[in-house]
């Protein structure tokens, strides 16, 4: 009795490395998205950001490599369920934040996207897809029909706009219908995960501009708290206050 119970606490230890190795791979594409998508990351920002022609090579290695994480992720997470509970460094980034930026932008370039990229989104809209479906079910978290139209036609225009300006190509005859099909296959299992580890739905674009992660730092909010401080400090001496 004494051996096995050695041994039963062995293989639980054995277990910490893997799902820790696990959580470290995943989260190295959501920081990636800090510069790519924004902070928090939204679909429309990393379309925006990789919208002008020379870059459209960049954008399908990228789609690529989220191919490959999003059948890491459903791999994994299949596997060790624990692991949709670890969440990311940043309170603005989650995996299911990260994964709703590629669906939500893989089904845009699927819909209105150059003809060169479609082939890779519509590779990596299928598996993230899969994942999101797959996820889902091991969770016991059922599909949920969002409360509100995350991407209404009013910003539908404004998507468009802002691709055009930056140098898109866009192929807009009948987009907004086919994406509203596509967004119905995956959003309501997103929902259901939002809902299941409260971790919230990025929006389709920005509602106002704001750094990214790696343009700001604690001790910046630190310093300019500090500051304040010492300018009511110095305002109450100067009144004669204590």
């Amino acid at each position: 009795e004494s051996g096995t119970g050695f041994g039963i606490l062995a293989i639980v230890i054995s277990y910490l490395p893997v799902l820790y190795g696990s959580f470290s791979e995943r989260e190295v594409n959501i920081s990636l998205l800090d510069a790519r998508a924004g902070s928090p990351p939204t679909a429309g920002e990393l379309l925006r950001r990789h919208a002008a022609p020379e870059h459209s090579a960049a954008l399908i290695e990228y789609l690529q490599e989220w191919e490959r994480w999003s059948a890491e992720l459903m791999e994994s997470h299949l596997s060790y369920p624990i692991l949709c509970f670890f969440r990311s460094q940043h309170s603005n980034q989650s995996w299911i934040a990260g994964l709703t930026t590629i669906l939500d932008a893989s089904a845009f370039l699927m819909a209105c996207g150059p003809e060169r990229v479609r082939f890779q989104a519509q590779l990596t809209y299928a598996i993230a897809r899969h994942a999101v479906v797959d996820l889902a079910v091991v969770v016991a978290a059922p599909p949920q029909p969002p409360a509100a139209d995350r991407l209404p036609t009013d910003d539908f225009g404004r998507l468009l706009e802002s691709l055009a300006s930056a140098g898109m190509a866009l192929d807009t005859g009948g987009g907004e219908e086919v994406l509203a099909k596509l967004r119905r296959a995956y959003e309501p299992y997103l929902v259901a995960l939002s809902n299941r580890f409260l971790m919230p739905l990025p929006t389709w674009v920005q509602g106002q501009q704001s750094l990214d992660n790696w343009q700001r730092s604690a001790w910046d909010a630190a310093a300019r708290k500090s500051s304040v401080r010492r300018s009511r400090y110095k305002a109450l001496k100067d009144d004669g206050g204590e």
